[in-house]
This record gives C-alpha cells, structure tokens and sequence, in this order.
C-alpha cells in the first residue's frame, strides 16, 4: 500500500516513516519543506536514517502550496495519508502567530483539498493537546469542551478538527484527528523540554522552571505515540449516518511534574541542574493527562514505555547525537 507522510523529517514524522518503512507493506512518500525553524541538520540526519530503506523517498515540497500539493497526491495516489507537518510550539506561537495562520491553517486546508480530489482510504492527522485549554480539568476526555485553547496554536489545532469534520460531512473524507500528548524520545526537536533540560544539565547553564516547576505533563514515549498512529492508520471511522471524522487521545495517562522529571534528568547524566524557578509562562498550563477510554476501546492501545525507560533511550541518544 501507498502512505504519504508530511512533515517526514520532523520528529514524529521521522519515526511514523520508519516504521512504515520498516514493516516492508508500504511504499512511502515523505514530504517535508524542512523549514528552518529549528537545526535543519536534526532534519536532515533523520532522513539520513531513513535513505537506507527502499521503501521511503523523500520529497522536499511544501504541502501549504496547495495546486502543488494536489498535484503531488494525484501523481501519487496514496492510499493513506498521515498528516504530522506543521508549524510546532506553543510559545513561539504567541510571538510569530502567522507562521501558525500560514502553515496549521492554509497548509491544513490544502492537504484536506488535495485528498478531496484524490480521496485516500483514511487521512490521520496530528492535532493537541493544547486544544484543552480554559476550564479543562484532567484527565481530559475528547468530549470535554475544546472551545477556549489558551496558544494559538492551540487554537489552530482546534480549528483543524472543526474544517476535518466539515469535510467528512461534505465529502465522505475519512478523518481522524490525534490529540498527542507531550512526545518525547530519540530525535526530539531541539526546542522541547527533553532536549532543553538535557543540555542545559550537560553545559551547566542556568535551567528555568516556570510555574516553579510544578507544571505536570503527561510525557509520553515517541514508539508508543507510532503504535497509535500505525494501528488507527488502518482503521478508518464508520460511514454514515454519521460522518466520518473521530478524534481520539494518544498519551500515557501519567503526569509527572517537571521538577521530577529534571531529577530523572539529572540521575541519568550523573550531574546536578542549575535551576531557576519562575512564575507561569503565559500560554502554558498546568497540567495535562489523557483519558484513553476512547482510543482503547477502539484500538486497544496502552502505551508501554514507562518515563524510566523511555529517559535511559532518550539520554542515549542524546550523548551520541550531541556528543555530550
């Protein structure tokens, strides 16, 4: 079968592809504008590991260029698409807010109008659990009221699901969108809390902590977000009467505070963090736990790396990636 993957360099796009890869079922197409928004070495080494497979190639494209775009899913015709690009981090949100308008909306947009012209069996894409925002109480449940995210991006991922449902109304697209919670894991972005604190440990630099770091995440491990992602892939929703759109949750339902896991950090590289404890960082919140009823139901997913293990990998990697 034919998968196209966006954003096949960014961190869970690299590990979606590889396993695609992996499985030898699948002859996959990565598209990825390798943006520079963060190292565009960390791209393109990912994809260094992924030239190996003859299963995968790679296409530097932008799939916000929407004739483009569709041009390249009517040549391709793939049979599933699993939509992971996008323009990540909430707080890089409050200060360039177009780049999300631009890459989360019109990039969104162009994808759902290029597999209306050339429909897939199933279109999975990434949404958030930014999408939780004021009033939410944890564990958040993909019933609860989404209608006021504090980010922006948040805001556009809320607005993701809203244009996915009306093309499943409309058009018979099947949709799933995917609440991800805190991935982490080898190959990380350079700009999320694992990779941060790691350096920051490693360097001895000031590591800061804001809302005194007792903010609790709901970190989970990257594999355990593919296995979701690969395992939903082929499932699309049911057909009508309704339509054929579904959002679910993928964490692992255990929230840890992040003064903690800077302690799990720091057990691991044998050396002691120079924190600074701060006041909350306008955008963030408090806390985040998924509630898996849903997914589980439908899938039987339980995430299976616990924080401990899915640590000793990551720091692994992070020694040799950046030889520390």
């Amino acid at each position: 079968m034919k998968v196209l993957v966006t954003g096949a360099a960014g961190f869970i796009g690299y590990h979606t592809a590889r396993r695609l890869a992996e499985s030898k079922r699948c002859e996959v197409l990565g598209v990825d504008i390798l943006s520079d928004y963060y190292d565009v070495a960390l791209k393109r080494a990912r994809l260094e590991q992924l030239a190996p497979y003859e299963e995968f190639r790679f296409l530097q494209a932008d799939f916000a260029d929407a004739e483009k775009f569709a041009g390249l899913v009517a040549y391709f015709k793939p049979d599933y698409v699993v939509h992971l690009g996008a323009q990540p981090g909430v707080r890089f949100s409050m200060e360039q807010p177009a780049a999300y308008t631009r890459n989360n909306l019109d990039g969104f947009a162009s994808v759902l109008e290029a597999c209306r012209r050339t429909p897939p069996k199933h279109v999975v894409f990434a949404s958030s659990s930014s999408v939780y925002g004021a009033g939410a109480k944890p564990p958040f449940r993909e019933d609860d009221n989404t209608d006021q995210p504090i980010s922006y991006y948040g805001a556009t991922k809320k607005a993701n699901e809203v244009m996915a449902h009306s093309y499943a109304h409309n058009y018979d697209l099947n949709l799933t969108g995917l609440r991800f919670f805190t991935v982490y894991g080898p190959w990380g972005r350079p700009d999320m809390a694992p990779t941060l604190f790691a350096r920051a440990i490693s360097d001895g630099t000031p590591l800061r902590l804001f809302n005194r770091g007792q903010n609790l995440r709901d970190f989970t491990y990257v594999d355990d977000i593919v296995d979701g992602i690969v395992k939903i892939l082929l499932y699309p929703p049911a057909q009508r009467p309704t339509p054929p759109v579904r959002v679910f949750n993928l964490g692992h339902h255990r929230p840890v505070e992040t003064l903690l896991f800077v302690r799990m950090l720091e057990a691991l590289l044998e050396k002691k963090a120079e924190v600074e404890l701060l006041p909350p960082q306008p955008g963030d919140m408090f806390e985040t736990c998924a509630d898996l009823t849903r997914v589980q139901a439908a899938i039987q997913f339980a995430p299976k790396v616990a924080l401990e293990e899915g640590l000793r990998r990551f720091v692994a990697w992070f020694r040799e990636y950046y030889q520390r």
